[in-house]
């Protein structure tokens, strides 16, 4: 089949996907194995090749996301349900004082993302929020609009994150790096959000009722007893601990000798499944510990996580579907050779894919998956070293933090919760999220340049 006609299938195929997801309400589970079902038969898969072809996409993604996921979410429940993350944010705010209260909230933020979801963490941060407004006499948007920016960043952006790690798979590109390069970026770009959201006058927006001015705390119905909550230090230590594994790993297998024992067990110890499982273990311990957790208390709280990111394991896994079916039937080197003669960057093409799948379907894990199956073999046709193909990972990455509007779960949960109607949603939020993506894609292509 010709490349004409296999980019052809490519676009129809988005379409029906975007007009099932958005026009007929299907889950994005569903549409997705449905729409690469119809692309594989679309582009000439042989008929005894199109199951095996999907089950093999879905076990290369799970194999790369499920484990991290799952650990990640039960860290982030830990951390959740024992109040770490009033604790971060309080002891924040205490280290760089009264007059730098949304500075502080927000760092507490960003670091809290890394292993708590987007919208958990964001609820859980919400009536903190407004809490140290009241204290400060700021507006809560002043604090909402940056803290909410810096969660979606790292949760866009940076592994154990579904999105980063399931793109990661499909291109090739080491997680290790995602989180070493792709940290500093997106700090980079939490700054930038945070001045940012000052050019945003909050005073000039009216708020509604929000659920985060009803409670000011979230996870008491998780504890029994007295209420204990857990130290900044130990939440702290929690997050950096698999960070730091990871980092150790991909230091090791840039500098260790090839073969060498010791860059074996690096490698182990640095893998991003062993480094979640070692702060899953110590933070069962220590939390547990902490708050007097019975066993079967702590096992409970553990397997709660599990169903929260359920729906999205298996989205990921479908995503992974598709994008193995774009690549097995050429589909991906069809695009690759368009690529080309356009003259179009590669990155600059993630990027600009995964910015419009955002805005049309909403979901950034989605957006991200597809751009990442498109491009997945461009990108090896490419000859990248492994710094460059995490640079395009990270772009494609960054397309899906922009243009968050009323097709996303996120807007909705930020606008609620922040008290904005939908119109002054559109107004705040949408115009940040879409500065930070923008931010976060141009550092990108800056570091890329640079190492090319």
């Amino acid at each position: 089949m010709g490349a004409a006609s296999l980019l052809g299938i490519a676009v129809g195929a988005i379409v029906l996907l975007l007009i099932l997801v958005i026009r007929i309400k299907m889950s994005a589970f569903v549409a997705l194995l449905l729409v690469a079902f119809g692309t594989a038969l679309a582009s000439g898969i042989a008929l005894t090749d199109v199951v095996p072809t999907m089950t093999e996409g879905m076990g290369k993604t799970l194999s790369s996301v499920m484990i991290v996921v799952g650990l990640g979410a039960m860290l982030g429940r830990l951390i959740e349900v024992s109040g770490g993350a009033d604790a971060l944010a309080e002891k924040f705010s205490a280290v760089l004082g009264p007059k730098r209260v949304v500075a502080a909230v927000v760092a507490a933020a960003f670091v809290l993302g890394i292993p708590v979801f987007f919208d958990v963490g964001f609820i859980i941060l919400a009536p903190i929020v407004f809490g140290f407004a009241r204290v400060a006499k700021l507006n809560p948007l002043v604090l909402g609009l940056p803290v909410a920016g810096a969660m979606l960043t790292v949760h866009v952006a940076l592994p154990p994150h579904p999105g980063p790690v399931a793109a990661a798979g499909i291109t090739g590109a080491d997680v290790g790096m995602m989180l070493l390069i792709g940290l500093p970026i997106a700090a980079v770009t939490a700054v930038v959000g945070y001045f940012a959201s000052k050019l945003i006058k909050a005073e000039k927006y009216e708020l509604l009722e929000s659920p985060a001015t009803k409670s000011t705390v979230i996870h008491d119905e998780a504890v029994d007893g007295p209420k204990r909550v857990l130290g900044a230090g130990t939440v702290l230590a929690l997050i950096l601990l698999p960070i730091l594994q990871i980092m150790v790993g991909t230091v090791g297998n840039m500098t260790l000798a090839e073969g060498s024992t010791a860059r074996g067990l690096a490698g182990m110890i640095g893998s991003s499944p062993i480094a979640l499982l070692t702060a899953v273990i110590v933070g069962y311990l220590v939390v547990g510990h902490n708050q007097k957790w019975s066993l079967g208390k702590r096992g409970s709280v553990l397997d709660s996580a599990l169903p929260d990111v359920a729906v999205i394991v298996f989205v990921t896994g479908a995503g992974g579907v598709f994008a193995n079916v774009l690549v097995t039937s050429g589909i991906g080197a069809a695009f690759s050779e368009a690529l080309i003669a356009i003259n179009m960057p590669i990155i600059l093409a993630g990027f600009l894919i995964s910015l419009a799948l955002r805005a049309s379907q909403g979901s950034a894990t989605v957006a991200i998956l597809t751009a990442a199956g498109l491009l997945a073999q461009p990108i090896l046709d490419a000859g990248y070293n492994p710094t460059q193909m995490t640079l395009v990972t990270l772009a494609i990455a960054f397309g899906g933090l922009g243009l968050s509007h009323i097709n996303d779960s996120g807007f909705w949960i930020v606008t609620k919760y922040l008290g904005l109607s939908v119109k002054d949603g559109l107004k705040t939020w949408t115009v940040l999220s879409t500065i930070l993506g923008v931010t976060g894609f141009l550092l990108t292509w800056g570091v890329f340049a640079l190492v090319s």
